[in-house]
């Protein structure tokens, strides 16, 4: 993640994303344990933490654009919840162990020997019962030109194969690839291809 890049976008007056959840974080956050302890990463302006601290969790967000997240504290506020912000590129982040009720990624694209080690520690970050939620762009989204990563970043964009692979240490309850209608602010907006991933906390006995 550039972290120049990010500011620079999210430099604009509006909230390039918007302010409302992604819908599928709203079809499934009930999934987390009521008033638990949230990670969203790659939160950018706050649109997803916000409305999650809105329900009572008590959430934490990361990114690597400053700019993102003093629009996310502004969100927060306006809104009369409290958001616990990070500025830090996700390749220095320590997502701990048995920290999380809930880990939150979504369109969270980063290189894919990143995604691997990040998702390699979402079972080992998550507390007994934790949920995990996902939805980033495929492949197929290349042709759709309505967001996501360009071209010559496509090893950011992922499939339920790479998913269901990276989340091997979890118990993944759906991973599905699907095409969808997505109107989140400026640059995320038409038909476009994705996939949704839940995913649980398992206890590996030794």
């Amino acid at each position: 993640m550039i972290t120049n890049q990010w500011d620079e976008r999210y430099a604009a007056d509006e909230y390039v994303y918007g302010t409302e959840p992604n819908d599928f974080l709203l079809a499934e956050y009930l999934r987390i344990p009521a008033g638990g302890a949230v990670l969203c990463l790659a939160d950018g302006e706050g649109r997803n933490g916000v409305f999650l601290a809105q329900q009572g969790y008590q959430v934490t967000s990361v990114d690597a654009s400053s700019v993102g997240l003093a629009k996310a504290q502004k969100l927060a506020s306006t809104s009369g919840v409290h958001l616990i912000t990070i500025h830090t590129d996700l390749s220095d982040f320590d997502m701990g162990e048995n920290r999380w009720d809930g880990i939150v990624s979504v369109f969270c694209h980063v290189p894919q020997e990143l995604r691997m080690c990040l998702h390699g520690t979402i079972n080992h970050a998550l507390r007994p019962g934790g949920i995990f939620i996902l939805e980033a762009y495929t492949p197929d989204q290349l042709k759709n030109h309505t967001g996501g990563p360009p071209a010559s970043m496509s090893d950011r964009l992922m499939t339920a194969a790479h998913l269901e692979n990276e989340l091997s240490a979890c118990a993944v309850i759906s991973c599905r690839e699907l095409t969808r209608e997505i109107h989140e602010g400026t640059l995320h907006n038409g038909h476009s291809s994705v996939v949704q991933c839940l995913a649980t906390h398992k206890v590996h006995t030794s």
